[in-house]
């Protein structure tokens, strides 16, 4: 397990839990942060049009190695399972595989009428999936540049999630809609979120039995799939200061211990177990919303992006003002590990 230092560390109001910074920062906000399966390479994707890529080290210290850039904000990325490949999407509707490790030229593929929003690797079928708000999903073949199935969704793709052969999409007006990759082709089930407003991020159990459900209004669903198991169904509230109510804008599940991180536009992360019912950590709140984060691979190190989330509008959004770190935090077996229900 990683133990990081504080090399790197911002001021405190910056930085409140000693995180390891990354750097060189991207410019602008940063809309997701990706690990490769194999080894500890970060990926963030940014509204300054930029995908870049560090190498983490032992100790915590990071390695700047390589960026390619999109022409306009990136919003998505993805690994493919190989460790070598990434793949983006945003806002100039194009998808690029980027085969980072070996140095090469980005493969385009084109087709959707609207951003990108997700992408998900699916090592099991050997293809990508992409999420969009033209109300499609497109499931490509990389060796060939059309895609080879288009699903309709009932709205814009808002967030997806995947846990063979289970895969999870939120779009707008609430829907959420279950596939099962074993017949990609029929939607196996769609339900209206239980939650009151917009679906924000969705995770998959890695169990394949359900999936997560955050909203815009700092609740959490936990939703199960199979019919019989509805009465395991709960919500929760997050992410919230008194009458103060803030998205939660990604969800994680740990690779080893299941138990899942939350962040919101409160600037705050916390580690949480679905079985017991109960919260296992809360950090200290950052003083700018947290848009995104992820685990690495073995779940040694938790990465999380600090920055402007566009809830107060564009016109309020000043890009050399405003302050983007990505900080990385070296994650404690006694924080994410399960306790019996009522034990903390």
């Amino acid at each position: 397990m990683a133990t990081f230092g504080t090399a790197g560390a911002s001021a405190a109001n910056q930085n409140p839990n000693k995180s390891v910074e990354v750097t060189p920062a991207p410019g602008d906000s940063v809309s997701s942060l990706s690990f490769s399966p194999k080894a500890n390479h970060l990926v963030s994707t940014s509204w300054d049009n930029q995908v870049l890529c560090w190498e983490v080290m032992a100790g915590g210290a990071c390695q700047a190695k390589a960026s390619i850039s999109h022409d306009q904000p990136v919003l998505c990325s993805a690994w493919k399972d190989d460790g070598m490949t990434v793949f983006s999407g945003g806002c100039d509707k194009q998808v690029k595989m980027w085969p980072l490790l070996s140095g090469g030229q980005p493969t385009v593929f084109s087709g959707h009428e609207a951003p990108i929003k997700e992408l998900a690797w699916v090592p099991q079928m050997n293809l990508l999936v992409s999420g969009s708000w033209d109300k499609t999903l497109r499931y490509w073949d990389i060796r060939q540049p059309q895609p080879v199935h288009v699903q309709q969704l009932p709205d814009r793709c808002y967030a997806l999630s995947l846990s063979y052969p289970l895969m999870v999409v939120g779009t707008a007006d609430r829907n959420v809609v279950v596939f099962n990759l074993q017949n990609p082709q029929a939607e196996f089930k769609r339900i209206t979120s239980p939650l009151k407003l917009q679906t924000r991020c969705l995770a998959a159990f890695p169990d394949q039995q359900g999936f997560l459900i955050g909203s815009i209004e700092g609740r959490v669903g936990v939703h199960h799939v199979d019919d019989s198991q509805q009465g395991k169904n709960f919500t929760f509230k997050c992410h919230r200061d008194g009458n103060d109510i803030y998205s939660v804008n990604s969800l994680n599940f740990h690779p080893v211990h299941g138990t899942f991180a939350t962040t919101g536009s409160d600037g705050g992360f916390n580690f949480w177990d679905k079985d017991s019912k109960q919260r296992l950590k809360a950090f200290n709140k950052c003083p700018a919303p947290i848009t995104c984060s992820t685990f690495n691979h073995d779940g040694s190190i938790f990465a999380y992006a600090v920055c402007y989330d566009w809830s107060k509008g564009a016109e309020k959004h000043n890009p050399s003002a405003a302050k983007t770190n990505i900080f990385l935090h070296s994650v404690q077996e006694s924080d994410v590990k399960g306790k019996p229900r009522g034990k903390k």
